[in-house]
């Protein structure tokens, strides 16, 4: 058996069982076999999910950069790395070959080690989708310090937060960032951060818009200014197969983010070995993940994964509805994108559109398609098989998380089938199991229960940064021996499984356990409706019932027609029970950057707990709360 690539089904099911069965032997394997290591490690995994401690690989010594630059630099030194596609696109797009890419690492590297960062010191990250945000990623990365990428739209507060939570000491930004239409000032954002922090601070600054900024001369560091004179040649640190190589930001129940590090040569495997198998790579395909680097997807599937696979990726400065919402479609026209791995929200603002907006690009090169960041409805599912991958793509409806480093549960083109709204099985060495409320195993399928992993995998997060209690808390304490997900699963009759949402979206009415995703699935159905959010709100009678916020494909539908029309289909899809008592109308839902609509909120103004919402400014539209709060009373 080739224990790297996985391309039938026989093949699956003999790494799956030799995986869960012997997983020291079968991780011992594949990262014996595929990446270069200095030392090897004395052990491959030692853990214990009571007190959260996990380490894989331990004692071993290596470099992530070599692994994702260096060797392909020996093998393939002209094969193009990176692909920048800008956001205006009268602007030239630019490529860098391997080679080229570890000469802009290198140099960025020593403008680092110029400001005087060194091996652990964390490093804030504040770009748009520019080839110098890889470039600083990489070259933290190069010289063992711990870079905190933080999305280039979250406000001045929300980036404050971080620089402090992590005791940053250098920020870099740019001058501005192109988004769409418009231009913003993210120098003038960072500077109003600062001020919330301490004054041991630097800010090295990238030139992109040409905007007009400020510049504190005992603090500011212009990129143009220092590059020129640094060599282009870096040594890469050794590091620790545990040193943290990332610390990323994923929002609390409790408001206050949570700093999850992700350690160095565990992550590497997990995300590589992931990649080269989920998204079937090919020595010329082109991959292109639609995700901002500023989240988890960026992280692991625009850079590192696709990098140490020595893949060509495809980086994308815009949106997906500018100059017009056929941008995605010119592009996979344009470079010919072999795979194409996007957001389910994007796939419905999109279709939404209508087809017209595809029909003139030629999308023949495409063989895989992917969805990431929260289950996929039936609808966009069914739309973006016929009118994008043209019933001839498998999709990979891919489920993990921030905390999990890579995927956990995913079909695998060719080798295990998709299926519409499924995840579908679980990735080699993953051991999924659902829980009841009592901790116990439910072993029949057909069943929906709380998702739970009972075995380590090599790229989950080791801690919160500063706060090993509250990762214990978390992830650990609710079902002793297990790391709980959050989130709610279906398991059908032959195995797969259907995330069914975070198990806080389930509702009890009338004594009825009442997950949203399925309701919300049912309301989508409706020809007119573009969205929609379940919450669950107080009633005198029921305990709770339910609140639904529904956005219309432009349609003007009276309120009254409209919620009739969707209990006759919830009633028909799922029953009775499940109808909405309230339906609000809204032009849009609150969501986050990364496209997750905040149900936190609108359970909120559901119960009109309106002086509770908490910090809305990272939303990526925060502007749609207070239209959904005037339109409630």
């Amino acid at each position: 058996m080739n224990n790297y690539i996985i391309n039938n089904k026989a093949n699956y099911d003999l790494a799956y069982a030799e995986s869960t069965e012997n997983p020291v032997k079968f991780w011992d394997d594949i990262a014996s076999k595929n990446f270069v290591w200095e030392k090897k490690w004395s052990s491959v995994v030692n853990w214990n999910f009571d007190k959260a401690k996990i380490k894989w690989f331990e004692n071993s010594k290596l470099n992530i950069t070599f692994n994702c630059i260096d060797r392909h630099v020996k093998e393939n030194p002209d094969k193009i790395a990176i692909l920048f596609e800008p956001n205006n696109v009268n602007e030239k797009e630019k490529s860098y070959t391997y080679s080229e890419l570890l000469t802009e690492v290198c140099k960025m590297a020593n403008v680092l080690k110029s400001l005087g960062i060194k091996k652990g010191d964390r490093v804030c990250i504040y770009l748009p989708m520019i080839p110098e945000l890889a470039f600083s990623v990489l070259a933290c990365a190069r010289i063992g310090a711990i870079h905190s990428v933080v999305f280039a739209g979250f406000s001045s507060e929300a980036l404050a937060t971080r620089i402090n939570d992590c005791d940053s000491t250098l920020t870099i930004t740019s001058d501005g960032s192109f988004r769409g239409p418009k231009t913003l000032n993210l120098k003038c954002i960072v500077d109003d951060a600062l001020l919330k922090c301490n004054d041991k601070q630097k800010v090295l600054v990238v030139n992109r818009t040409q905007e007009e900024i400020n510049i504190d001369k005992n603090r500011d560091f212009l990129l143009d200014d220092i590059i020129s004179s640094v060599e282009d040649y870096c040594n890469p640190v050794l590091m620790d197969a545990e040193d943290p190589l990332f610390i990323l930001y994923t929002s609390g129940s409790t408001g206050k983010p949570k700093g999850m590090v992700h350690s160095t040569a565990g992550y590497m495997v997990y995300t590589s070995y992931t990649f080269k198998n989920i998204f079937q790579y090919k020595e010329n395909d082109v991959y292109w993940c639609t995700a901002d680097i500023g989240w988890i997807t960026g992280h692991s599937y625009i850079l590192y994964g696709p990098l140490c696979n020595g893949a060509t990726t495809l980086m994308f400065e815009g949106v997906p509805s500018y100059p017009d919402y056929s941008r995605f479609w010119k592009i996979v026209d344009k470079y010919k994108v072999s795979q194409f791995y996007t957001a389910p929200t994007a796939i419905r603002a999109l279709a939404k559109q209508g087809v017209n907006f595809v029909k003139d690009n030629d999308l023949s090169s495409l063989r895989i398609l992917g969805t990431v960041g929260e289950p996929i409805n039936e609808e966009a599912w069914n739309w973006y098989n016929e009118n994008i991958g043209k019933s001839k793509c498998p999709i990979v409806d891919t489920w993990w998380q921030t905390e999990t480093g890579g995927i956990l549960i995913s079909s695998i083109p060719g080798v295990i089938p998709d299926k519409a709204t499924f995840a579908t099985k679980p990735f080699l060495g993953i051991q999924p199991l659902l829980l009841d409320d009592n901790g116990d195993e439910i072993k029949e399928n057909n069943k929906v229960g709380k998702l739970c992993i009972k075995f380590p995998w090599p790229s989950i997060a080791r801690t919160i940064w500063g706060n090993h209690e509250r990762y214990i808390n978390t992830y650990f304490s609710a079902f002793k021996g297990k790391y709980f997900t959050g989130d709610g699963a279906f398991r059908d009759e032959n195995g797969n499984y259907r995330i069914t949402g975070r198990v806080d979206d389930v509702i009890i009415v009338s004594g009825h356990n009442l997950g949203t995703a399925p309701i919300e699935d049912a309301i989508n159905e409706h020809e007119n409706i573009a969205e929609s959010a379940i919450v669950g709100f107080p009633h005198d009678i029921k305990g709770n019932a339910l609140y639904g916020f529904i956005t219309l494909k432009g349609m003007s539908l009276g309120n009254k027609k409209i919620k009739s029309e969707i209990n006759e289909l919830i009633s028909k899809k799922i029953g009775p029970i499940a109808k909405l008592d309230k339906v609000q109308l809204t032009s849009g839902l609150p969501k986050t950057r990364s496209g997750k609509i905040m149900r936190r909120i609108l359970r909120k103004i559901a119960s009109k707990e309106f002086n509770s919402l908490g910090d809305i400014s990272t939303l990526l539209n925060p502007e749609v709360v207070d239209e959904i709060i005037n339109n409630s009373l």
